[in-house]
């Protein structure tokens, strides 16, 4: 059990250093469903974002005026 656990830590450091590399953690970046979408996904894809792997969210946007509930 313990390798698997292992394993499974050192597949999200690489998917980390992946975001690290491709600049997910600046500070210059808004946040949005979008940038923490695309963050998480390249952390979780770990070693597949050096074969090739670079996965990105599409969030819908909310409408400007929102509903507004009934009384």
């Amino acid at each position: 059990m313990s390798i698997i656990g292992v394993l499974l830590v050192v597949w999200l450091v690489i998917g980390f250093l992946a975001a690290l590399q491709r600049g997910y953690f600046g500070d210059d970046r808004e946040v949005s469903c979008k940038t923490v979408g695309d963050t998480a996904l390249t952390v979780v894809a770990g070693p597949l974002n050096y074969l090739g792997v670079n996965p990105k969210i599409d969030c819908e946007q909310l409408p400007d005026e929102l509903p507004q509930p009934s009384e």
